[in-house]
Parts: structure tokens; C-alpha cells; sequence
């Protein structure tokens, strides 16, 4: 069986080196250049592989590919594989054959991120054998090839979902559904709708599915699979997928309370997160004091509404990981003083209009960060707040000094990606921690 892996980052390389001790005949490739401890890894095990370009007569003699999350369904070498019928997989679904654990899984546009991290900090307390993987974490192939553990938390993208046919979760979450990344969805919102209903598929009553009940999306998709419902695939490398019967356990706010819950973390959200976590755990077996004492020292997620700092009775809140509209939304509703925002990025076709009752309850003034911030003066100059057009985060955080008076929060919550000027959303954070703490 030839594998070709397209990508050879994290998740390329350990589903490489998984291929190979399963005795596939495997190729990596990878448009960029290779990092040295990946080319290191790669040459340990001789897999073949290159970079800065794609060998088609090599990828398209695949038997199977399985491709990077980031990599879209509208690069020509993934268009090719369609054309050709080569089927298209994700490192989730290639390593979930091969390991004798039990997957936690969770999704939904916002939270998923911290609800993740919390589960594992729970079942690593718990002295379970854990893995941490999917969108964060290191590999879930590379674990499975060289210690295959006993669970596996994963938290797991939409792209990753699209690519995932056969799998099934023992337990999965899902947060909720707002509109993100739809330009990967031809701005069709079913499509993404679909795409995060799949961690569903193939449950039946020995697992379940934990969600938000309060979201009026998943309520309505749940109906429409309450039969054979199968959803179209959401993308050309997809296909339907098995809807799922799991054993349902939806939640309200007020579950938070009912259970006498604490946590660590500002805001109603993050109690979503915290009584979600709680639920998971709960149907793992593990003990409930353990849970209870987690989420009471439970130190947070980095990137996601991480205090940086108060200097002159002015607090500065690094959420860099909001990188959608909702993020931004439940942010300035955790915030209980006056804010200067900053938002801005590449634009994932955003509707800014939800938070305009936001903005003008909380904000005091708004500092837009952008290579383009053409939509943004669009979307927020007529409601007469204070504004600032940079682009850079040297001068974003000089602005911000500007702006901000005693008692106020500087919030970065930027509701878009950051490919525009960072490298990725953890270089936008630390460039906003750096420059708080060390002005120019």
C-alpha cells in the first residue's frame, strides 16, 4: 500500500512514521520547507519525502493520501486526487485504526480549545494514561506509533472532521456552532454545520455526545439525524458519513450552578466549558472530587482571555486565539469594565453587525490591526467610537496607551486570522504580551 502524506508539519510527519511501522510504503511532501527536527524525524525512519513543491506522478500513484488540516480542497495537487478518486483522510482517521485507545473529542467554533485542555489537565490528575492531540497537542499518530495510551483527548477542527469516514468517539463534545472559516465552505454556513456534526458519526448508545443545549443549531440538526439523515459532504475531499445515535447529554447554563460548580476562568463561556468538561469526564469514571478540584486551579489556555498584566490601573487581556466573531462576543461579555478592543486580520467572511450592541455597551474606543482594515472602518466607524488604524503591534499598543484611561481593559480579541501580518495566532498573542510589557 502506497501512503503519500501531503504536509510535514506536526501531524504529517508522526502519520509518516505511523504508515511506515504499519508497513506502508510512504512519500511526504510539502509545498514550504521542511523544518529540521521534522527532517530529522523523517530520516530516522529513511521515509522518502521532499519540499518547496509536489512530485504529482508520486502523489497520484497513492493508494491513499492523507493531508494536512490547513491544506484547502482548492490547491490543484488536492483537486488532482479528486479528479482521480484517490481517497483523501486525515491523521485523526489514520491513526484512530491503529490504536487500542479510547477518544474524547471535541469541537465547535469557539471553546473548544479550553474545554480540551481542561478534560486533560482532569484525566492527567486522575493518573489516567493520556494523550493530548488533534489541533493541539503533539501528534495522535506519532503517539499511537510509539506509546499508545489508554485515552486520548482530542480537540479537532472542521477540516480535520471532513476527512474523518470510519472513526468513532467514545465521548464527543460539541460547543456550539456559530459562522467561521467559511471561505473554506464556499460561504455556504450548512456546510460548516455539517462538517462539525460529524463528530457524531458512527456513535451508537455505547457512546455519548455532550452538548450545549442552548444552541438552536445543534437542536435543529440533531432533529433532522434523529432518522437516516445523511449529510452531503461538506467538501470535495469528503464524503456523507454515518450520522450517529450516541446517548445524548445536552446542558443548559444553569447545570453549572444546579451542580455547585466553581472554575478557574472568567465568564459565562467558560462555564459552558467547565460544566461540558465536568459531563465528559463524569461519563469516563472519573471521581468527582477530583473533577471539582480541577476546575478550581484549573491555570487557563494561553492566547484565550490570558491576563498579560496591569499597569496604571489599566489590565490588558491577551485573547488572540478569537478568531471569529462569536470569540470576540463572549469576550466583551466576560469584560465588567470600559474596553478598548482591538480587532482585525484576515477576514474569514466575518458579519461584524452581531457585535455593533456589544461594542457600544463596552467599548470605549476601537483600535483596528490589519494589513486591510477597509471592512472594518465599514462595519464599525458609524457607531462614533474613538478609532485607530494601524498596522503593526508595535503601534496597535502605543494606540491602545492612547485610548485607555484608569480602571479601563485593553482587550485583544481580534475576531479574524492573523496570516495578514503574524505567522499564526500564538505570534500575534506574544507580539501584544511583548510589547505591553516592554514599550518602545
Amino acid at each position: 500500500m502506497k501512503l503519500v502524506v501531503l504536509g510535514a508539519g506536526e501531524s504529517g510527519v508522526g502519520t509518516a512514521i505511523l504508515g511506515y511501522k504499519k508497513g506502508y510504503e510512504v512519500f511526504v511532501s510539502d509545498m514550504g520547507q521542511v523544518q529540521d527536527k521534522y527532517v530529522q524525524m523523517l530520516a530516522q525512519y529513511q521515509i522518502d519525502w521532499e519540499e518547496c513543491g509536489h512530485t504529482a506522478e508520486k502523489i497520484l500513484d497513492a493508494d491513499e493520501v492523507v493531508k494536512s488540516p490547513g491544506i484547502p480542497d482548492s490547491a490543484p495537487i488536492v483537486q488532482a486526487l479528486v479528479e482521480r478518486g484517490i481517497p483523501v483522510l486525515s491523521e485523526i482517521e489514520f491513526a484512530a485504526r491503529y490504536t487500542k485507545g479510547h477518544c474524547v473529542c471535541i469541537t465547535g467554533s469557539n471553546g473548544k480549545t479550553t474545554t480540551t485542555t481542561l478534560i486533560h489537565y482532569i484525566f492527567t490528575r486522575a493518573g489516567k494514561r493520556v494523550g493530548l492531540a488533534g489541533n493541539i497537542g503533539h501528534s495522535f499518530a506519532l503517539q499511537v506509533a510509539e506509546d499508545d495510551k489508554e485515552w486520548y483527548v482530542l480537540e479537532l477542527s472542521s477540516f480535520q472532521l471532513d476527512n474523518m469516514f470510519g472513526f468513532r468517539a467514545a465521548i464527543s463534545v460539541l460547543m456550539n456552532i456559530t459562522p467561521d472559516h467559511l471561505d473554506r465552505y464556499d460561504f455556504e454556513f450548512q456546510h460548516y454545520i455539517d462538517s462539525k456534526m460529524r463528530i457524531i458519526q458512527n456513535q451508537d448508545k455505547r457512546n455519548c455526545f455532550i452538548y450545549w443545549a442552548g444552541d438552536p443549531i445543534i437542536q435543529r440538526e440533531l432533529k433532522k439525524r434523529e432518522g437516516d439523515y445523511r449529510a452531503p459532504a461538506p467538501t470535495p475531499t469528503s464524503h456523507s458519513a454515518e450520522p450517529g445515535h450516541p446517548n445524548l447529554i445536552g446542558f443548559s447554563d444553569e447545570v453549572f450552578d444546579q451542580l455547585r460548580l466553581t472554575f478557574s476562568q472568567m465568564g459565562r463561556h467558560n462555564q459552558r466549558n467547565a460544566t461540558a468538561a465536568y459531563l465528559a469526564c463524569r461519563a469516563a469514571g472519573i471521581n468527582d472530587d477530583v473533577i471539582r478540584e480541577c476546575l478550581e486551579d484549573f491555570p487557563g489556555v494561553e492566547h484565550r482571555l490570558e491576563r498579560v498584566g496591569e499597569w496604571d490601573d489599566i489590565l490588558w487581556v491577551n485573547d488572540s486565539k478569537a478568531t471569529n466573531v462569536d470569540a470576540c462576543l463572549v469576550a466583551l461579555q466576560a469584560m465588567d469594565r470600559p474596553t478598548v478592543l482591538i480587532v482585525g486580520g484576515k477576514d474569514k467572511g466575518n458579519d461584524y453587525s452581531v457585535l455593533e450592541d456589544i461594542i457600544q455597551e463596552k467599548c470605549r474606543a476601537l483600535v483596528y490591526l490589519g494589513a486591510d482594515n477597509q471592512k472594518l472602518h465599514e462595519s464599525f466607524d458609524h457607531l462614533g467610537l474613538p478609532v485607530a488604524d494601524t498596522h503593526s503591534m508595535a503601534e496597535c499598543v502605543e494606540a491602545c496607551r492612547g485610548f485607555a484611561e484608569a480602571g479601563d481593559v485593553v482587550l485583544l480579541s481580534p475576531c479574524c486570522a492573523s496570516f495578514d501580518l503574524f505567522r499564526n495566532m500564538e505570534d500575534r498573542g506574544e507580539q501584544f504580551m511583548h510589547n505591553v510589557k516592554h514599550p518602545q
